[in-house]
């Protein structure tokens, strides 16, 4: 009798293994919580009402524990989308963006205009940015020294012979070569800012070497052009911005 009870034992252990189903990989790794037999039932009652609700969230697997056809669900954005269409949407946004550009443009522009405003001259300083001086208070053969911007400016009523002094100089004799034509607008009047190109002396009028102005800090002379002739000076003496708006009206600046 023990060969048929070993054989009848074998074959129900392999009846066992083809009848019983191998568990699933979600089922391997999941775990229940135990329920009352009431809640139990409950749930399965309206498991199926459940699975029609709009909130409800469907399993991306079968009941058999695979995975179903179509596990890729996309939300549906569709009520976050404008009603209108393209070519309005587009219009819409060109006119934020060139709004948006335009107020900009404006504040950057203010803000340049107080700036400019701010960092100007201020009214006193602007009184001073021109002098007008009448040329007719000046006699022929003397030198007049006005003040312009906190700086002496030498005006110097020539000669005919201090004319023809100045334009027979070789230009190319010259430290600084530049003709007598080009320093002066009108031949019988020079007018120079009256500092030495050295170190910013005030030389002397009608004194040194050549007849012009003279520095006695390190003895830079300069002839009736104002033009270096002798010294350390390196260039001749500048001439500022002016006009004559009048036959005897001198407007320097």
């Amino acid at each position: 009798m023990r060969p048929v009870t070993q054989a009848a034992t074998s074959a129900a252990r392999k009846w066992t293994r083809h009848a019983l189903p191998k568990p699933s990989r979600a089922a391997a790794t999941s775990f229940t919580v135990s329920q009352p037999e009431s809640q139990r039932r409950l749930a399965t009652g309206t498991a199926g009402a459940a699975s029609h609700s709009p909130t409800s969230f469907d399993s991306p697997f079968g009941q058999s524990g695979r995975p179903a056809d179509n596990t890729n669900k996309v939300p549906n954005f569709g009520q976050y989308m404008s009603r209108s269409n393209e070519s309005t949407n587009r219009v819409f946004q060109y006119f934020m963006v060139g709004s948006m550009g335009l107020l900009t443009a404006a504040g950057a522009k203010a803000t340049v205009q107080d700036f400019l405003v701010n960092m100007s001259a201020s009214a006193d300083v602007l009184a001073m940015a021109k002098v007008e001086v009448d040329l007719g208070s000046i006699p022929e053969g003397k030198n007049v020294i006005i003040k312009w911007r906190g700086k002496p400016v030498f005006i110097r009523h020539r000669t005919e012979g201090e004319i023809k002094e100045a334009e027979n100089i070789k230009v190319e004799s010259l430290r600084d070569p530049q003709a007598d034509s080009e320093r002066v607008k009108k031949p019988e009047w020079l007018i120079m800012l009256g500092v030495c190109t050295h170190l910013g002396c005030v030389p002397i009028g009608e004194a040194g070497d050549f007849g012009g102005w003279f520095c006695p800090c390190h003895g830079s002379h300069y002839d009736i052009s104002g033009r270096v002739r002798k010294g350390p000076a390196p260039l001749n003496l500048e001439v500022p911005e002016y006009d004559f708006p009048e036959d005897d009206k001198l407007v320097i600046g």
